[in-house]
C-alpha cells in the first residue's frame, strides 16, 4: 500500500487538539485496510517526526435520512499517533 493512500486526512477537533498539547497525540483518518505498521511508517515518512505508539480504532458509520430516504454512512477507522518527545506535526503551518 502507497504511503499516500494510508492516510486520507488529519482529524482537527476540540478533544484532539487538547491531546496533542498534552499528550503530543495527533488523530488522523486512516484507510480501513492500513495495521498499525503502516500508519507508523507513513506518518514517519510524510511528516518527519518519530511515532512512539499507534492505536486504532474502527468507527461504525451512522444511519442518516434524507426526507424520505435512509441511507448509511461508510464505516472508517481513526488512528491515534502518539509522537516521541521532541517531535511536533502542525497541520496549520504558515
Amino acid at each position: 500500500m502507497n504511503m499516500y493512500d494510508v492516510i486520507k486526512r488529519p482529524l482537527v477537533t476540540e478533544k484532539s487538539t487538547i491531546e496533542k498539547d498534552e499528550r503530543n497525540v495527533i488523530a488522523l483518518e486512516v484507510d480501513r485496510n492500513a495495521n498499525k505498521i503502516e500508519i507508523k511508517q507513513a506518518v514517519e515518512k510524510l511528516f518527519k517526526v518519530e511515532v512512539d505508539d499507534v492505536n486504532t480504532v474502527n468507527v461504525a458509520g451512522k444511519v442518516k435520512r434524507v426526507g424520505k430516504h435512509i441511507g448509511k454512512r461508510s464505516n472508517w477507522k481513526k488512528a491515534y499517533v502518539t509522537l516521541k518527545e521532541g517531535s511536533n506535526v502542525d497541520f496549520f503551518e504558515v
